[in-house]
C-alpha cells in the first residue's frame, strides 16, 4: 500500500474535468500538496495508507473556487454607498473615502476580511486589484490562500505611488519579492481605460512582456464609458487597446457589459479573457454581458464579485447561479449558460484566464490539491436529481464545510485554521466607526 497524506471519501465528486462529470462514492488521494489518485472509495483503502482519512459521505468535493476580479481590501466599505450609479459611486463617494482612509493597515485589514469570507464561502483563490498589493500578498502568504496579486497602475496619485513610473517601480519589486511563489502570481493592473492614459498603458504593456504578466484591467463596464471614450479620441475602449497592442490572451477584461458582435469577433481573434461579474453589473445597473454570445463564440469567460463595496457580497456560489439564470434572460434562452458551464466559469476558467490552470481549476491528478467540501444531507438540497444543477441552483455558502489549499486543512468543519475571526471581527469593527463616523458628518 501507498503511503499518502490524506484521503478523503466523499459521496459525490465533481472534478469539472471531464465537464458534466459526476463520481459517486468515490474519494481524492493527496501527497505532497498535490492529487494522486480520484478513485471509488472501495478502491482507495486497498491502495493507500494515509495520515489523515476524512469520512464525508454526505458532502460534495468540486475544486475550489476562483474569484476572478476583486478588490479585496473594499471590503471594509461594504454597504458604504449604496444604491447609486457606478460615476457617482466611484467619483463622489469610494474615491474620496480611499483618499481619506486607505494606508497599509487597511489594506491588510480590508483583505483579510475578505479572505475569511470567501473562504468561508469556498473560494480558494482570488485575482485582486488594489493599492498596497505588497500588504494583500503578505496576507494572503499568512492565510495560505492562492492569489494574483494586481500591480495597480492609475492616472493619480494614491498613498501607494505617485505616478506611473513609481507604481509600476514598486510593482516590479512586489513581483521580485515573491517571483515562482507557489501561492503568488502577478497581474498587471491599470485600473480602466478612462483612468490610465495610452502612455502609462504602453508602460503597462512593456513590464506586462518582460516579465510574462497577465493584463488586468475594467473594461466596457458602462455606455457612458464608451461614449466618452469616443468623445475623447473616436475610439471605443477596445479599438483604442487594440491600437496599443495590448489585447491578447495575457488579457484579463473585466465586465464587458457593452459589446458589439465586431468587438466580440475581436475579443475571439485576440483570444481575451472576459471576467463576468453579474451582481455588481446589476447593482449598479451598469449593464449585461453577453455571455451567452461571448461562450458560443469560443471567448474565455471567467467569474467574479467585483468588491464588496459595490456586490455587496464574496460570495461565488452566489455568482454562479446568479450568472446562469441572467445568462438565460439576456440571451432570452433558458438552454444557454447551464449549470456545467457556470460552475466551469467559476473555476477552471478562472484558472485559465490567470494562466494557472496547470495548477487548479478542476480536480484532476498532478494539480495542486485546492477542494471544497459541501454539505448535500441537509433538508434545503434535498432531493437530488441532477448534482450540478443543484449545485448551481441550490447550494448556499453556509453549506461550505471544508476547504483545502494544496492541501492544506484551511477550513476545518466551517472554523478558519489560519485567520484569527476574533481578530478581524476586532479590527472591522474599530474601522467600521471611523468610517461611520464620516458618514455621520455628511
Amino acid at each position: 500500500m501507498q503511503h499518502i497524506d490524506t484521503l478523503i471519501h466523499a459521496g459525490w465528486i465533481i472534478p469539472v474535468e471531464p465537464k458534466d462529470t459526476v463520481y459517486e462514492q468515490y474519494a481524492i488521494a493527496i501527497h505532497e500538496e498535490k492529487i494522486v489518485a480520484i478513485l471509488p472509495s472501495n478502491e482507495a483503502v486497498k491502495h493507500f495508507l494515509p495520515s489523515i482519512t476524512h469520512r464525508l459521505t454526505g458532502h460534495l468535493l468540486i475544486p475550489g473556487l476562483i474569484n476572478t476580479h476583486t478588490h479585496a481590501a473594499m471590503t471594509l466599505l461594504r454597504g458604504f454607498a449604496d444604491d447609486l450609479h457606478l460615476e457617482e459611486w466611484l467619483n463622489d463617494r469610494i474615491w474620496p473615502a480611499e483618499k481619506k482612509h486607505v494606508d497599509q493597515q487597511f489594506v491588510a485589514d480590508g483583505t483579510k476580511l475578505a479572505m475569511a469570507e470567501m473562504l468561508r464561502g469556498g473560494t480558494t483563490c482570488f485575482n485582486d486589484m488594489y493599492f498596497f498589493p505588497d500588504i494583500a500578498a503578505e496576507v494572503a502568504v499568512q492565510a495560505g490562500m492562492r492569489a494574483t496579486i494586481g500591480l495597480i497602475v492609475i492616472d493619480f496619485p494614491s498613498a501607494w505611488a505617485s505616478n506611473t513610473e513609481e507604481y509600476l517601480a514598486k510593482g516590479k519589486q512586489v513581483y521580485d519579492n515573491y517571483y515562482e511563489h507557489p501561492l503568488i502570481k502577478m497581474a498587471l493592473a491599470p485600473h480602466a481605460p478612462y483612468s490610465v492614459s495610452d502612455d502609462s498603458l504602453k508602460a503597462v504593456q512593456e513590464m506586462a512582456t518582460n516579465f510574462d504578466l497577465p493584463i488586468h484591467i475594467h473594461l466596457h463596464e458602462t455606455e457612458s464609458e464608451i461614449e466618452n471614450a469616443v468623445k475623447q479620441d473616436g475610439k471605443r475602449p477596445l479599438a483604442r487597446l487594440k491600437k496599443l497592442n495590448t489585447l491578447s490572451n495575457k488579457l484579463i477584461g473585466v465586465h464587458a457589459a457593452h459589446l458589439n458582435d465586431e468587438e466580440i469577433d475581436l475579443l475571439v481573434e485576440k483570444n481575451v479573457n472576459i471576467v463576468h461579474c453579474p451582481e455588481s453589473n446589476l447593482k449598479l445597473a451598469s449593464g449585461f454581458c453577453p455571455v451567452a454570445k461571448l461562450l458560443k463564440a469560443g471567448v474565455n469567460v471567467a467569474l467574479g464579485t467585483d468588491g464588496a463595496a459595490s456586490n455587496d457580497d464574496l460570495d461565488m456560489l452566489g455568482e454562479m447561479r446568479t450568472a446562469a439564470l441572467l445568462g438565460k434572460m439576456v440571451s432570452k434562452d433558458a438552454s444557454s449558460v447551464p449549470a456545467s458551464t457556470a460552475l466551469q466559469m467559476a473555476t477552471l476558467n478562472g484558472a485559465k484566464a490567470l494562466g494557472i490552470d496547470d495548477v487548479t481549476g478542476s480536480l484532476k491528478i498532478g494539480k495542486s490539491a485546492d477542494i471544497v467540501a459541501l454539505n448535500m444531507s441537509d433538508i434545503e438540497t434535498q432531493p437530488i436529481y441532477n448534482l450540478i444543477s443543484q449545485l448551481v441552483y441550490v447550494v448556499s455558502r453556509d453549506k461550505v464545510t471544508d476547504v483545502w489549499i494544496a492541501g492544506k486543512h484551511i477550513l476545518k468543519s466551517r472554523t478558519l485554521t489560519s485567520l484569527d475571526i476574533h481578530d478581524i471581527k476586532v479590527k472591522t469593527h474599530s474601522w467600521h466607526k471611523k468610517i461611520y463616523a464620516d458618514l455621520k458628518e455628511e
